[in-house]
């Protein structure tokens, strides 16, 4: 009883505490707004997610500023074919899924791992050559990678990636946002150390009024439509971060919230950790 008690319930129990704690947070701090940003002629940008919500403010800002936008967009429980499908078609994947019910995409992984991580992870690594090609020139390609806060409370587990010893949405969510984390810092390195113009960058856009709370429990999902009218921000206000993220000049990499870079948690830093899970990334997806 301990053990289901310990794998279901409890990481419920510290995400929802830890939403509380980030509502706190927005509402004590000012709106997030977004400063002036130069011109983006003659870029380019690929947008996941980009048809909805945070996405689609963030493409609908981008072109504004004159930037060429691809957007990609998938099914949670489609495979990874889709991804090499999109790159190939455009070199240009539904963005994100959070506490969706157990269950596989169509090459087997859990969805939470699958989608948030494994599908961004695929993706970045087919267009790696063409992000390092542009950075060439002169202007520094950029990686950002939507992750939350509740990377926080977040556990890899390298043995049991696809949640199947003990199923919980939420600790399977927490999970695939610490791996986005450890997955972008040790792109960053990765590209620093072999002198390419290419960053790499993680974002928590905080708690947002979009679907991603569409598989909440009833009951909660009603609280939640209600409270996210007060307290939530708006997909305009959460895509300020992602835009902060992706318009910085700067080489650094790092975590992003409420509009700047951030300090976060030690594991996502974890020297060992992070070139084990991308290791072990690269054998399931046939990368090696």
């Amino acid at each position: 009883m301990w053990s289901a008690l310990r794998f279901s319930l409890l990481p419920a129990i510290r995400l929802y505490l830890l939403g509380f704690k980030v509502l706190l947070s927005q509402l004590l701090n000012k709106p997030l707004r977004l400063p002036v940003m130069p011109r983006q002629d003659g870029k380019v940008s690929i947008v996941t997610g980009g048809g909805r919500g945070i996405g689609y403010e963030v493409v609908r800002h981008l072109a504004r500023l004159g930037d060429h936008v691809i957007i990609g967009g998938r099914d949670e429980q489609e495979g990874l074919a889709a991804v090499r499908g999109i790159c190939e078609e455009n070199k240009d994947a539904k963005a994100g899924v959070m506490l969706v019910p157990e269950g596989r995409t169509h090459d087997g992984f859990e969805q939470h791992f699958g989608v948030n991580y494994l599908g961004h992870f695929l993706l970045t690594w087919l267009l790696l050559d063409t992000l390092k090609d542009s950075g060439k020139s002169g202007c520094r390609s950029c990686v950002v990678s939507v992750s939350s806060s509740a990377h926080c409370i977040g556990e890899i587990r390298l043995n049991d990636l696809n949640s199947c010893q003990h199923y919980s949405a939420h600790a399977a969510y927490c999970q695939s946002k610490l791996a986005q984390l450890l997955f972008s810092s040790q792109l960053h390195q990765e590209m620093q150390q072999g002198g390419f113009l290419v960053s790499s960058r993680a974002v928590d856009p905080g708690m947002v009024d979009t679907a991603l709370y569409c598989h909440l429990w009833a009951p909660l999902r009603l609280a939640q439509r209600v409270i996210a009218r007060l307290l939530f921000r708006t997909p305009a206000e959460g895509a300020a971060t992602v835009l902060s993220a992706v318009l910085d000049g700067s080489c650094e990499g790092g975590y992003w919230a409420s509009g700047r870079r951030e300090v976060t948690t030690p594991t996502t830093s974890d020297l060992q950790l992070q070139p084990s899970l991308w290791e072990v990334s690269m054998q399931l997806l046939g990368l090696q």
